[in-house]
């Protein structure tokens, strides 16, 4: 078979169940016989080998034929050993797949029991394998599965990366509520017979009313009512909600800066709006979502935190020996939703926990782990709280510098949040870190770090990402609002709190994908308890989803 470029050398090794280096498919690509030197040069490899590299390659080409492995610990240097698995290299099913919908959400602690979750059960490979990822295969992928690229469709949108306006200005922040208001009053107009503020101040007393508007203030009265006052773009007016309407529970899901309809009568003398019913953006109930045309998967993960101490690198290891398996062979992309590495200065007393305590070279760390990915892997990833970007959202997605060090496998790096379109799927990636803040404010039936997909559930009903200004997560201004959900995701993928947990809302999957990054310190303190060494691997076609445990 011909090889005539970069692309088909690594489709080709990438097939047999290898990665490989750079320099090392440029010297395949040049050879005079591309095809006879790289079945030369995987069989210069080591049995174990998960990445051809250059001395392989240069070995096969030698005159003297390829090199022998007698002497050799069958790791080629710089790369971990092979790590614990079962008899066909991948962990062991404990559950069959599955998700919960918004009345029976899984929860996300006790992960060894949850539906969809596979582990690695013995801890160690069969030694009738000597080192082989999988004899009945012969090292090579599953053949029933064609990985070929060029039938991936993948698309990004909603990335600001190198579209930032905003200067800090007074008049920034106004366009950026604005803009919220605008687009988010658009999906409740058809819903409420909208009038602004200033026209129902000027309706006689006793008429049906309904308005519009960002939550400006919302508090309790003595006598046990709510008080809602709500803002547009031509003024306040409040909302009084009666404790015996039985809006109690929509009441306690309201977050300050968020869009919200009220409908209602007005008062005899048309001060305030007795409301009868309250009405969020939501999700649809009803709708199509999408899917991929052929079996294909996607691995969602976040939080790796390369450069701490408490990186769970043996679990990322099987991970990435696990993804050269033939029981791998359909997962094609995988998705980071942001942290990949420890950051430095984050929390207090940080770096008494930093492995690697120089930012750059936790990127160039992180880089090398990347590496161990098939490297025709379609890559996405977006920045978290410790990667080195700004911290108000939304992030762009890293400077020229951190992008170069990240360069591996061509892996496209952009802005938290953007929404990413894999084979007719939509997923909404967002690192999540507003999700501190609608565990603290809403109570914990509705939304807990034990549960972190109910508090996603509030943002897709809110089609905001980070509604509230002003507490502990910073927005930047810009002309646009880069936070709103305006088109409904099919999966919705976060990470930021190190909990695992899944589910469905409204036929919208939500996914926070855990961490790579056992308990510090600070975790201990603050009482959160990680669950680390996840991945959650997508069913393109299908949208269910399994959960894959490697510690």
């Amino acid at each position: 078979m011909p090889l005539e470029s970069n692309a088909r050398i690594v489709g080709e090794l990438a097939s047999r169940g290898y990665n490989a280096e750079r320099e090392a498919v440029t010297l395949l690509a040049g050879a005079d016989d591309a095809a006879a030197a790289l079945e030369a040069a995987v069989e210069a490899a080591p049995d174990d080998a998960l990445r051809i590299t250059t001395d392989h390659v240069r070995a096969a080409l030698d005159d003297h034929g390829p090199v022998s492995n007698d002497d050799s610990d069958g790791v080629p240097s710089g790369q971990p050993p092979a790590t614990p698995a079962n008899d066909d290299g991948s962990p062991v099913e404990t559950k069959g797949s599955g998700v919960a919908d918004e009345t029976e959400p899984t929860a996300g602690v006790g992960a060894d029991e949850r539906p969809g979750v596979r582990e690695d059960r013995d801890g160690h490979r069969d030694a009738n394998h000597d080192g082989h990822r999988d004899a009945n295969h012969d090292g090579h992928r599953d053949a029933d599965h064609d990985r070929d690229p060029s039938r991936r469709e993948l698309a990004v949108g909603n990335d600001m990366t190198g579209h930032s306006t905003g200067t800090g200005e007074y008049a920034d922040f106004v366009r950026t509520f604005r803009d919220r208001y605008e687009r988010l009053s658009g999906l409740l107009r058809g819903r409420v017979n909208h009038r602004p503020a200033e026209a129902i101040a000027d309706m006689p007393g006793g008429s049906d009313a309904a308005m519009i508007g960002l939550v400006n203030d919302v508090r309790s009265t003595k006598s046990g009512h709510w008080l809602i006052e709500l803002e547009d773009t031509t003024g306040t007016f409040p909302a009084l909600v009666m404790k015996d309407k039985g809006l109690a529970d929509v009441v306690d899901e309201i977050l300050m800066d968020e869009c919200l309809a009220v409908e209602g009568t007005l008062a005899d003398d048309s001060g305030i709006l007795f409301a009868d019913s309250l009405h969020f953006p939501d999700v649809p109930r009803t709708r199509v979502t999408g899917g991929a045309d052929r079996h294909v998967q996607a691995a969602l993960i976040s939080d790796i935190h390369v450069g701490s101490e408490e990186f769970v690198a043996d679990a990322w290891s099987r991970f990435t020996d696990w993804l050269h398996t033939p029981e791998a062979a359909p997962v094609e992309y995988l998705l980071i939703a942001g942290d990949m590495v420890e950051g430095v200065g984050v929390y207090p007393d940080q770096d008494e926990e930093l492995d690697v305590v120089d930012i750059y070279e936790q990127y160039e760390l992180f880089a090398e782990y990347l590496k161990e990915v098939p490297a025709d892997t379609e890559i996405v990833m977006i920045p978290g709280n410790h990667d080195a970007v700004r911290l108000a959202e939304p992030q762009p997605g890293f400077n020229d510098e951190i992008r170069e060090i990240m360069d591996v496998h061509d892996a496209r790096i952009v802005s938290n949040p953007a929404t990413v379109s894999v084979e007719g799927v939509e997923v909404l990636m967002y690192h999540g870190v507003s999700l501190d803040e609608v565990i603290a404010e809403l109570p914990e039936e509705k939304a807990s770090y034990d549960e972190p997909h109910k508090a996603m559930y509030q943002l897709l009903k809110k089609r905001h990402v980070a509604p509230q200004f002003g507490g502990h997560t910073r927005v930047a201004p810009e002309e646009r609002d880069y936070l709103v959900i305006e088109d409904v995701p099919d999966v919705f993928h976060t990470g930021h709190v190190h909990k695992l947990g899944w589910g469905k809302y409204h036929d919208v999957l939500a996914v926070n994908s855990g961490c790579w990054q056992s308990q510090t310190d600070f975790q201990k303190s603050v009482n959160i308890d990680p669950d680390a060494g996840y991945a959650p691997i997508l069913d393109l076609d299908t949208l269910e989803m399994t959960v894959r445990k490697f510690t």
